[in-house]
């Protein structure tokens, strides 16, 4: 059956703190199917927009809605269990001791801590989300131990197991070496191009890790949508030149992988 309403709708989104407006009037619609490149220079909104799609931000104007439930008439703990959220400020509160696969089967519940999973939560799954990542090897492993894009692989797989909707990745890519982030990249791809895949959200400051499978791209200023839909028509030289405030020119290498020069 194909779903009528959108994953994603955001109408005249306005959040206020104090005297400041963070973000003003974001219109967004996503559909199914659809894998979303979030631009922006520092402070543009960014992380303000991921909260309130989360819940974990009020707005002060506008209507959230997912999968056609609203915010403010949805009980939205049970929303977020279709949405998968990979950050690290999320990683860093996972326990050091604890191991990969117990990681992983919190995202049953989402909620960090083997101590809060119920005995009932399926291993064998929580394997198989490891071995959809490549990392299946490291359901023992200590996080205290494991590298940057060891854990960033773990957290997907957690995410995977409550069999979102829709996996936002925020700055994924952060702290890992050239070689490192090429491989994550590569996982990513894999996992967009699944059968019965979630919707991604690639929050990103580096257009060369948006890959081909992204299919649109939203630009934040200020709070403000600059411009959103396909990726062919959004990514353009002119707009990462305005939102960044530099002469900037977008280029493609012969990956047709985008890359900037400054």
């Amino acid at each position: 059956m194909i779903p009528t309403a959108p994953l994603l709708s955001v109408v005249n989104l306005s959040v206020m703190r104090g005297e400041t407006r963070i973000l003003r009037g974001i219109d967004w619609r996503v559909q199914h199917g659809e894998h979303w490149a979030i631009l922006g220079a520092n402070g543009c909104g960014k992380t303000s927009l991921l909260a309130a799609i989360t819940a974990y931000l009020t707005p002060s104007a506008g209507d959230i809605a997912f999968e056609g439930q609203h915010y403010g008439e949805t009980d939205w703990n049970e929303v977020r269990l279709r949405i998968g959220m990979v950050s690290n400020a999320l990683t860093r509160r996972v326990p050091p001791a604890e191991d990969a696969l117990n990681t992983v089967l919190s995202g049953a519940t989402a909620q960090l801590g083997f101590w809060t999973r119920e005995a009932a939560v399926p291993t064998d799954k929580a394997l198989r989300c490891l071995g959809q990542l490549g990392v299946r090897k490291l359901a023992e492993r200590r996080w205290d131990v494991l590298s940057q894009g060891e854990r960033q692989k773990v957290f997907i797989a957690r995410a995977l197991m409550a069999d979102p909707r829709l996996l936002i990745l925020d700055e994924p890519c952060a702290g890992l070496d050239p070689v490192a982030r090429e491989h994550f990249l590569a996982r990513l791809r894999k996992l967009a191009t699944r059968k019965c895949r979630p919707g991604l959200f690639l929050v990103t400051h580096h257009v060369e890790e948006i890959f081909p499978e992204i299919s649109h791209v939203l630009i934040l200023k200020k709070g403000r949508v600059l411009a959103a839909g396909p990726a062919e028509k959004v990514l353009t030289s002119e707009n990462l030149s305005d939102a960044f405030g530099a002469r900037l020119t977008l280029d493609r290498d012969r990956h047709q992988r985008w890359r900037l020069v400054v």
